[in-house]
């Protein structure tokens, strides 16, 4: 059974850092992108950050270019989403996913996902 598993949520004040962990099991993702997508209540899911299966690309949405940053081991079958600068409009619930491409920013790309992690950042 292929499994996602986030940590590493919570709240923050505006201007704190958050570091996400994405654990895998059940298959391995070495060959495919990872990422993360995050929901907003009230609003669509998102994409937020993607990182290919060499780690040779990364992409981020605007909205936290600069401020966060998606690594992978894929040692540990694990990836990770270190957040920094957070503000209010960062709170959602974040999600991370795996797609059998090499790159992948669509949420329609992703195949697998995982419950979600609940991210507050406080004013």
């Amino acid at each position: 059974q292929v499994q996602l598993v986030e940590s590493g949520g919570g709240l923050v004040q505006a201007g704190g850092s958050l570091r996400l962990s994405c654990a895998t099991s059940g298959r391995t993702f070495s060959n495919d992108a990872m990422g993360w997508f995050r929901q907003a209540p009230g609003k669509e899911r998102e994409f937020v950050a993607t990182m290919s299966w060499n780690g040779n690309v990364r992409i981020y949405a605007d909205s936290v270019k600069g401020r966060f940053t998606i690594s992978r081991d894929t040692a540990k079958n694990s990836m990770y989403l270190q957040m920094n600068s957070l503000k209010p409009e960062d709170t959602a619930v974040y999600y991370c996913a795996a797609a059998a491409k090499a790159v992948a920013t669509r949420e329609d790309d992703y195949s697998y996902w995982g419950q979600g992690t609940q991210v507050t950042v406080s004013s």
